[in-house]
């Protein structure tokens, strides 16, 4: 017989299977745990980060007879801007804000130095500066916690060497090591159970919904009564099966 489908229907059809309904949903959870568990392969994070200025030298730079300026102008300039700073006692906004452009250009410089990325060794890495800012973010992700951070320390030592090579003024300098992650930062089996819960919960609701439209047997009398639109007056009880 065809359904007269009323919210008030509905919440008495979900009542009614309400231990199917959670059932269903903690069943699925837990396929969706053991599926996050077993087939999907961890993946740890960590970072180390160094720092760019456009003023100074690397004491490698010093050193380096192939490193000291073309012209007597530019050497003068460095020293004039050195002074300035120790006299004043203090950075100029210019020195900042050329540090923070400077960092940003030498992170496309050693994203495609093969210098560096021959040093990835399977790892994701991604360079970023903080805040727009002169220092420079080192992330590193993949399977191998130890190896994360192994790649993130060498690739900031690299980073060294190459500002060196391509600059003679200016320096860099490591602020923060990494560190072996010891939690992976996915899959998180917490949101994915949950997940697998609320899919569960609401695949039993609709299979019991379906259920109850494709149902055509009669099994109170307000059936009877919608069916024949008349009203049922009375009813004979089913000896049998109530034990009478």
């Amino acid at each position: 017989m065809p359904k007269n489908i009323t919210i008030q229907k509905i919440l008495g059809i979900l009542l009614h299977r309400i231990h199917i309904i959670l059932i269903s949903g903690a069943l699925v959870g837990l396929i969706f745990f053991i599926y996050t568990s077993v087939a999907i392969t961890p993946v740890y994070s960590t970072s180390a980060m160094i720092y760019i200025l456009n003023y100074g030298k690397n004491a490698k730079a010093v050193e380096d007879p192939d490193k000291q300026p073309a012209t007597g102008a530019a050497d003068s300039g460095s020293s004039a801007n050195s002074s300035n700073n120790e006299t004043a006692q203090k950075i100029f906004n210019s020195d900042m804000s050329g540090s923070a452009a400077l960092a940003a250009n030498c992170i496309i410089l050693f994203q495609n130095s093969k210098e560096i990325t021959s040093y990835y060794d399977g790892c994701a890495v991604s360079m970023s500066t903080t805040d727009n800012s002169f220092y420079v973010t080192i992330n590193v992700s993949g399977s191998d916690p130890q190896k994360c951070a192994n790649v993130a320390n060498i690739v900031a030592e690299k980073c060294d060497e190459v500002f060196n090579k391509y600059f003679s003024y200016g320096k860099t300098g490591v602020i923060r090591e990494a560190y072996a992650p010891t939690a992976p930062v996915s899959p998180d089996k917490m949101k994915n159970t949950l997940i697998g819960v609320a899919i569960g919960i609401v695949l039993a609701c609709i299979v019991a919904i379906l259920m109850e439209l494709i149902d055509t047997t009669i099994k109170s009398d307000d059936d009877l009564s919608a069916l024949y639109k008349v009203p049922v007056f009375a009813e004979i009880p089913d000896f049998e099966n109530t034990g009478r």
